[in-house]
């Protein structure tokens, strides 16, 4: 089952909003990206700020068969599959829930 693995939070200034959100949840940024706030102890989702994307969940499945298996069983609980501008790389699917919500099943091994 995928899991919450990050939060995607849209923003109009990286620097500002992690500032802010680095005290609020006690968080720090990723050695490798300001714009993803990782808990110290790597217990809990991630969150990504984001200047273009809009704000959802990123669930995270272990492996490309993993992925298909949880988009399946996803649809089957009633979200739909979102006709998305995918990159040539693309290594996550994009979804809606019943409710309309974006949310996208991340294959964690790509």
């Amino acid at each position: 089952m995928a899991r919450i693995r990050s939060v995607v939070l849209k923003v109009g200034d990286i620097p500002r909003a992690a500032a802010f959100w680095t005290r609020a949840l006690g968080y720090q940024a990723a050695p490798d990206n300001e714009a993803f706030l990782v808990p110290p102890d790597g217990d809990g989702p991630a969150l990504h700020l984001d200047l273009d994307d809009r704000t959802h969940l990123d669930l995270f499945a272990a492996s490309a068969a993993e992925q298909r298996a949880e988009v399946e069983r996803l649809v089957s609980l009633g979200a739909v599959q979102v006709d998305w501008d995918y990159p040539a790389d693309a290594d996550f699917v994009v979804l809606a829930d019943p409710e309309g919500n974006l949310f996208c099943v991340v294959d964690a091994s790509a």
